[in-house]
């Protein structure tokens, strides 16, 4: 059994870890609220401007513009992994991770090269050890209140790239956020556009099914599509970093949740642990009072 001061000096250790990890909940917590009120404001309108821009692109046609028009032979893939940069979240970084490599191991098979734009240190880091090619990198960016400008910078750049012909797809990779206790990777295509599939004819309407709106275009669709498709890409992946933040916070707020509960646990065990060896050695010392007494009345 450890000695009285081994067992008191890691009830000391995990108290101040304790305070440390709740401190850390604490500031997660707050971030947390900041996070979510700027994704929960932004997401309608990152998912009605892609549900009307898809409708009218299919309306128009794939050769309006060529954003819209896929490459029939896929050789190299863009992806643009949003991760955080710090760690002491969970298994936040390593489900954006792994999602990446089953994209990979997925087409292996089919000699496709990638390249990859970070968002995060810990994707940055991931590809470096993996010998993957970088394109571009932004640390410091993902967890704090995230400017449009690097969006569309970030953007502009992956439209440029792809009408050049240097990859034929852009992927990004980011984290839904769904709950305070779920956080989802999600894989989605942004160039070339997808566009919206027609909806099937029905004998019978149904009160239920989403009605697609018909657009009436002022200008023209070539002309609204050369400005808004751009704009799409820009208003997409910040709607995607902005998930991946919120995410973040509130990933790292479980965690340190659960490290606080986890220490409070290892105290209570260590309490008890103390308290057994304090008897023992209290017991062995009444032993050594009562055997001298018992001596010295022989």
């Amino acid at each position: 059994m450890p000695s009285l001061k081994e067992v008191q000096t890691k009830i000391t250790a995990v108290k101040k870890t304790r305070q440390i990890t709740k401190a850390m909940n604490m500031v997660a917590t707050s971030r947390l609220r900041g996070a979510q009120t700027r994704m929960e404001g932004f997401r309608p309108y990152a998912d009605k401007f892609k549900e009307v821009l898809s409708s009218v692109a299919e309306k128009a046609g794939e050769e309006v513009n060529p954003l819209l028009v896929s490459h029939d032979d896929v050789k190299k893939i863009h992806v643009v992994l949003c991760t955080s940069d710090r760690g002491l979240c969970g298994g936040f970084n390593v489900n954006l991770i792994e999602h990446v490599q089953k994209t990979i191991d997925g087409k292996s098979d089919k000699n496709v090269d990638f390249l990859f734009t970070n968002f995060g240190r810990r994707g940055r880091d991931w590809c470096k050890r993996s010998n993957l090619p970088i394109a571009d990198e932004h640390i410091g960016v993902v967890g704090n209140a995230i400017p449009f400008n690097i969006a569309s910078t970030a953007g502009r750049k992956l439209v440029d790239g792809y009408l050049n012909g240097s990859y034929d797809e852009v992927y990004i990779v980011y984290a839904q956020f769904i709950s305070m206790g779920k956080q989802i990777p999600v894989i989605n295509k942004i160039l070339p556009i997808p566009l919206v599939e027609a909806a099937e004819e029905e004998i019978e309407p149904d009160e239920n099914t989403s009605y697609l709106a018909e657009h009436i275009c002022e200008p023209s669709h070539d002309d609204l599509l050369e400005d808004l498709l751009p704009r799409n890409i820009f208003v997409q992946l910040y709607s995607a970093l902005l998930e991946t933040s919120t995410s973040e916070h509130a990933a790292r707020m479980m965690a340190m949740d659960n490290a606080t509960k986890a220490c409070d646990d290892m105290v209570d065990s260590l309490t008890l642990t103390y308290n057994k060896a304090r008897q023992t050695a209290i017991t062995a010392e009444l032993m050594d009072i009562v055997g001298g007494a018992e001596a010295l009345s022989g």
